[in-house]
């Protein structure tokens, strides 16, 4: 299995900030993405970023080389984490809190990955909000983003918690929380491989 992360936005995205400019969506979700991609080799997974450019890369782009990879080893043998961090207002403190993950809409092998993502974070995010959308029967959310529905594999993008929320950054800046949302991403991936290749 080929596991590809892909990492929010580039250091020219306008917004994609804290509102007083300390937290760089770009540079945390890159971050968060090699520790990821690190901790998956150490235990013996192929994984890679897909955008190792600090600007931002288009979405056609983003997808072309997700399906580029999807035509070499087959569709069902990659899959695809988007890793981003979540935003409620434009430019000003928000309320909003919490970690999420989005498939595509309608059942697919997406939404197992998701699952397995939530059960990761219910066991490393503890005592922090875990939102979930139940209208459909399973946790994530469902959205057609661009990411999810123009590459070929089971594609998941994680909402590391509102980069507008003092709460939600203190979590995401301390070692703590980087763990526990590295731990979730990887724990996430692996059960859905074990679970795949059953």
């Amino acid at each position: 299995m080929k596991i590809l992360i892909d990492n929010g936005h580039g250091e020219n995205t306008p917004g994609k900030r804290s509102p007083d400019g300390t937290f760089r969506e770009y540079a945390y979700t890159r971050e968060i993405a090699d520790e990821v991609v690190r901790e998956l080799a150490k235990r013996g997974y192929v994984a890679e970023r897909i955008v190792k450019e600090n600007l931002d890369v288009p979405l056609a782009e983003r997808a072309r080389r997700v399906n580029e990879i999807c035509a070499r080893y087959g569709a069902n043998n990659v899959l695809l984490v988007s890793i981003h961090c979540n935003a409620a207002g434009n430019g000003e403190w928000m309320n909003a809190r919490g970690w999420s993950a989005y498939t595509t809409k309608g059942k697919t092998k997406a939404d197992e990955l998701a699952n397995r993502m939530y059960d990761a974070a219910a066991c490393f995010i503890t005592g922090q909000k875990i939102r979930r959308d139940y209208s459909d029967g399973d946790p994530d959310w469902e959205e057609n983003f661009y990411i999810l529905s123009k590459t070929k594999c089971p594609a998941v993008l994680t909402e590391n918690f509102f980069m507008d929320n003092k709460e939600d950054i203190a979590y995401l800046t301390s070692m703590k929380g980087k763990q526990n949302i590295v731990n979730t991403h990887v724990e996430g991936i692996i059960q859905y491989i074990k679970e795949y290749e059953k």
